[in-house]
């Protein structure tokens, strides 16, 4: 049994060396050519992630809608037959939405469905709002003291985590620390910053659900407590799981949206004219925005559970596969003029929120939170621009998500 596992790694390895890796220097500096050409060879690609991993990755739009919708790929890491597999988390953070079967995946999502609802979200758009204005009052300060200021660091990214944060009852002197523990696991300087980031948040979930078992009250993490201990619908991995993935894809795709979607907008001078003009106009641009700019450049990794033939190829069962949500977004076969923003575009149809059954649950949290953050911004600041030529804008950039690593703005 040994040598057959070491022979078969022993293949990957070798195949993974001849493997092309488009996640290079030229996709760091536009993914979208990269994206482009890919999508003209052919739809399903067997390349290489940066650390030597083999994954399938495919570029067409239909095929990646068609993917994300299809049952036979499954997130769970037990239909991995090698390769990538995404963060190696401890269960207690593992047993999340993002890694575990249809049947699971339903029953938990059922259980947090209720905090996420339309219904529920329009009920917190006055707190949501009010969190928006503290944050775009400090900005302001901080543009009249210094004349600029990293839209990233003052609004974008904090603004999701008061949110967030409140919908969980986390206390509001934490935020930092986590916002830093997020950080090190998404872009992680070494394994030991990682492997240290990883510890520090299980350890920090794990006490926050044990004081709100203390100290019951009316937020999401609370009833998710009640349900695990009155009917024993979810363990106790599961519930701390629960949270991490509210607090992280909630925080970090929410300030990536706003990051990403500011910087279009700002590079887009006609469409921002109408738009100002036209304020009306800002629920058609979010979604523009949503496929323009989509800042998660592939859906979570997925495993065939059997083999399935996708533009031509044959996809074995067990391989990892990677559906690239952002190349779908430009891909010319489904938008006309795919790589021009356009916030009157007819076909706004798009899967930066997922498709099928992963269809991201905080989806209407995060629509209300774009929508508001930019309208707000648009408002206060009718003079806002870039501080610093377009090309300068750092970015993060990876084969998980493209989106500014700081936005210097100045009014």
């Amino acid at each position: 049994m040994t040598e057959a596992v070491e022979s078969a790694e022993t293949v990957e390895t070798v195949e993974a060396a001849v493997l092309p890796q488009p996640f290079g220097e030229a996709f760091a500096a536009d993914p979208h050519a990269v994206y482009a050409r890919l999508r003209a060879e052919g739809s399903a690609h067997r390349v290489a992630l940066p650390d030597g991993a083999p994954v399938w990755l495919v570029t067409h739009e239909a095929d990646v809608r068609a993917g994300l919708a299809d049952g036979r790929f499954s997130v769970d890491k037990r239909h991995s037959r090698g390769g990538f597999k995404g963060f190696s988390l401890p269960p207690a953070l593992d047993a999340n939405l993002l890694n575990i079967g249809a049947e699971d995946h339903l029953r938990l999502r059922r259980l947090v469905a209720q905090g996420f609802t339309p219904r529920h979200v329009e009920g917190m758009r006055t707190a949501i709002q009010a969190a928006v204005d503290t944050f775009a009052d400090r900005l302001v300060a901080r543009l009249e003291d210094a004349g600029s200021a990293d839209v990233v660091a003052e609004f974008a990214r904090p603004l999701p985590l008061k949110v967030i944060g409140d919908l969980l009852a986390v206390p509001e002197e934490e935020y930092g620390r986590f916002a830093g523990w997020i950080g090190s696991m998404l872009q992680p300087a070494g394994t030991e910053e990682l492997v240290g980031a990883v510890r520090s948040v299980h350890g920090y979930l794990v006490e926050l659900v044990a004081a709100r078992r203390a100290a019951p009250g009316d937020d999401v993490l609370s009833g998710l407590i009640a349900a695990r201990d009155s009917g024993d619908r979810l363990s106790e991995d599961e519930l701390v799981s629960l949270a991490f993935l509210i607090l992280m894809a909630g925080s970090e795709t929410v300030q990536h949206l706003i990051g990403g979607g500011l910087f279009t907008l700002l590079t887009h001078e006609a469409e921002l004219a109408a738009l100002r003009e036209r304020p009306e106009l800002l629920p058609e641009a979010v979604e523009e925005l949503f496929r323009y700019a989509v800042p998660h450049q592939t859906a979570i990794r997925r495993f065939p559970t059997e083999p399935v033939e996708i533009g031509g190829v044959r996809i074995p069962a067990g391989d990892t596969v990677l559906f690239a949500l952002a190349s779908a977004h430009r891909d010319p076969a489904r938008y006309p003029d795919p790589d021009r923003f356009d916030i009157g575009r007819a076909d706004k149809a798009h899967l930066a929120l997922g498709h099928g059954v992963h269809y991201c649950l905080g989806a209407p949290l995060a629509r209300t939170q774009v929508t508001l953050a930019l309208g707000t911004l648009l408002r206060r600041l009718p003079g806002l621009r870039l501080a610093v030529p377009a090309g300068e804008v750092r970015w993060s950039t990876t084969f998980r998500f493209h989106a500014p690593r700081a936005l210097p703005v100045t009014a």
